[in-house]
C-alpha cells in the first residue's frame, strides 16, 4: 500500500516526497479523498495554512499571504453551482 503524501509540521514538507505540502501527489489525493465533499476540503486546507503559517512565525519568519494562499488553495477547481431556471 502507498504512503499518503502528509505534511511533516513545522515546515510543512511532505513526510513521503520532501516536498512542499501539498505537494502534487497530495494535490491529487486529496480531491478523491473528499470526494463529494469539496467545501470540507476547503476548509480542511485553509486550517492547514493557517497553521502552516503559524509555524512560520513561531520560526522566525513571515509567510507571504498571496504565496501561501496560492499553495494552500489555488489549485483547487471552483465548483461551478447547478442552476434550475424558472420561466
Amino acid at each position: 500500500m502507498p504512503r499518503r503524501h502528509l505534511p511533516m509540521r513545522p515546515a510543512w514538507l511532505c513526510r513521503v516526497c520532501a516536498a512542499q505540502w501539498p505537494c502534487p501527489a497530495a494535490r491529487l489525493d486529496l480531491p478523491v479523498e473528499f470526494h463529494g465533499h469539496s467545501v470540507a476540503l476547503a476548509f480542511y486546507l485553509a486550517a492547514a495554512m493557517r497553521d502552516a503559517m503559524d509555524d512560520m512565525y513561531r520560526l522566525g519568519g513571515r509567510p507571504d499571504r498571496a504565496t501561501m494562499h496560492a499553495r494552500f488553495l489555488g489549485w483547487l477547481s471552483p465548483t461551478r453551482p447547478h442552476r434550475t431556471e424558472r420561466h
